[in-house]
C-alpha cells in the first residue's frame, strides 16, 4: 500500500526530506512525476496512460503535506520501513487502503521511477512505443513472469 498523510499532520516537514522518491509535497504545492526520479519526457504509466513527466499536476491536499500514491514505494528498495512514518512526530503517516500493493509491486515501482535495475534489460528505459512514450521494452506490459 502507498502511505497516506492524515489530517492530523502538523506540517513539520520531517517526512518530506526523508522520501527517496520525492513523493511527498507541501499542501497546496503542485507535483510532477519527474521530481526526484529519472522519468523524463513522455512516459507510459503502469496503467497504460501516457503523460509528460515534467508537467505540473494539481496538489492532492490544500492544507497539509500529502503523498502522491503513484510515486510512493513505502521505501521498498531503499529502507526497511517507510521513512515518513518513522520520523513523523504525530504518527499521521499511515497505510492507504485505497492503494494495496504487494512488496514486489512496490519494488517494481521503485525501479520504474528511478529507471534502474530494470528487470527488462538495460535498453528497456529507452524504448518508445508509437506515441513516443517510454515502455517496459519487453512487451509484457510490466507484469513480472510467473
Amino acid at each position: 500500500m502507498a502511505i497516506l498523510i492524515t489530517d492530523e499532520c502538523t506540517n513539520c516537514g520531517a517526512c518530506q526530506v526523508e522520501c527517496p522518491t520525492t513523493a511527498i509535497y507541501e499542501g497546496g504545492e503542485e507535483w510532477c512525476w519527474a521530481d526526484g526520479t529519472r522519468l523524463t519526457g513522455h512516459v507510459k504509466l503502469p496503467d497504460g496512460s501516457v503523460m509528460i513527466a515534467e508537467m505540473p499536476r494539481a496538489p492532492l491536499a490544500p492544507d497539509h503535506f500529502y503523498i502522491v500514491p503513484g510515486k510512493c514505494t513505502e521505501c521498498v528498495g531503499f529502507h526497511e520501513e517507510p521513512q515518513c512514518a518513522a520520523v513523523c512526530p504525530v504518527d499521521c503517516c499511515v497505510s492507504d487502503p485505497n492503494y494495496p500493493e504487494a512488496h514486489e509491486e512496490l519494488l517494481q515501482k521503485a525501479r520504474w521511477l528511478h529507471q534502474s535495475e530494470n528487470p527488462f534489460g538495460a535498453n528497456a528505459a529507452t524504448r518508445k512505443d508509437k506515441t513516443g512514450a517510454n515502455t517496459d521494452g519487453c512487451g509484457c506490459g510490466g507484469k513480472p513472469k510467473k
